[in-house]
């Protein structure tokens, strides 16, 4: 699928002509650099390798160093491949934000906010406090029993309980765009998109 890769600047809020107060994400889409074009005859499949948001010369290897003037461009920080680009595309052309336009509906992908090791009660929503009489002590927010004891002798797999939650990879599709602002790459959608603010998204058609 085309698309760019984006930073998360922060959330907001417009009104529509309506008057209708809309939550909005405020995302910095490109300019991202085509630093590799793959082909069936060499790579075995045909995509575009784009990289966005500035990086280092001394924190980037010899080797990418390499890779990155090749396309004729500074060290990226951040490199995606996509399929499907129907233009003819070169090493080092830049794609903005206007590859998108106000009838498309995106597709957002990325890393959620983490929230470290949780219980039950906030990881899967279970309701915690039970009926207060009938013998309850001070269990307020535990699980509840994992299984059997006598048969099947163990917990199964998939059981719902305490662990780590959140910073898994994230997809939220058909965001509608509110507003795109050419002159400072932003794109303006409606509703929330996965992780904190700064950071990276991948946004496609």
């Amino acid at each position: 699928m085309q698309g760019l890769i984006g930073k998360k600047v922060g959330m907001t809020s417009v009104f529509n002509d309506e008057g209708k107060n809309i939550p909005c994400t405020v995302i910095e889409a490109g300019p991202c650099v085509i630093t590799q074009i793959k082909t069936k005859e060499k790579d075995g499949y045909e995509a575009v390798q784009v990289g966005f948001d500035e990086k280092r010369e001394k924190n980037t290897s010899k080797g990418m160093k390499g890779h990155f003037s090749k396309a004729s461009t500074t060290p990226k920080r951040k490199l995606v491949e996509f399929s499907g680009f129907e233009d003819n595309l070169k090493l080092g052309d830049v794609l903005t934000v206007d590859l998108f336009n106000d009838d498309n509906w995106l597709d957002v992908r990325g890393i959620a906010k983490g929230k470290g090791f949780q219980g039950v009660v906030k990881r899967y929503n279970f309701k915690g406090v039970g009926d207060a009489t009938h013998g309850q002590h001070n269990r307020l927010r535990a699980p509840g029993s994992l299984g059997a004891s006598s048969y099947p002798s163990r917990v199964f797999k998939g059981m719902r309980m305490a662990g780590r939650m959140g910073g898994q990879k994230v997809a939220v599709l058909n965001l509608r765009i509110i507003k795109i602002v050419s002159e400072e790459n932003l794109l303006i959608l409606k509703g929330s998109v996965p992780g904190p603010n700064g950071s990276y998204l991948i946004i496609t058609k």
